[in-house]
């Protein structure tokens, strides 16, 4: 696998972030895991079944997977880009699903809805990484 510096930056970058924020929720309280869980169940109601501090775990678990899928480089980047991208689906589910989020059309952000609708960008990285060419070949 051939070093690349687009890669790298694509895959580092919000690889770092992701890891952080997985890392940050291993040690949540039983409340704030059942506000996330709240909030997840608006996007996928089968979430309200779960408790919350089981919720926050596999929430917790979930992030610092792809975390380290999209950090470590003996993972394929298509395999890395399919992680982040069901990652991205399902916080832009969440988005789109909660009627706060997002102003009367549906689409653009409310201000309680702007820290979730940055996900949009996870989701165009994701779509990078899956669309590579493989060995960096130019056409002509």
């Amino acid at each position: 696998m051939a070093f690349s510096l687009s890669n790298t930056l694509l895959r580092g970058i919000p690889g770092a972030y992701i890891l952080n924020a997985g890392v940050e929720k291993l040690s949540l309280d039983e409340q704030t895991a059942g506000y996330l869980q709240s909030m997840a169940a608006k996007g996928f109601p089968a979430l309200e079944g779960l408790d919350a501090a089981t919720f926050g775990k596999a929430l917790a678990g979930s992030e610092v997977a792809v975390g380290a899928a999209l950090l470590a480089p003996f993972v394929p980047t298509r395999l890395a880009g399919l992680a982040l991208g069901a990652f991205s689906a399902g916080m832009l589910t969440m988005y789109f699903k909660t009627e706060e989020f997002t102003q009367d059309n549906g689409v653009s952000p409310s201000q309680a809805g702007t820290p979730v609708s940055h996900n949009v960008w996870l989701a165009a990285i994701a779509a990078a990484l899956l669309l590579q060419r493989k060995g960096g070949k130019k056409g002509k």
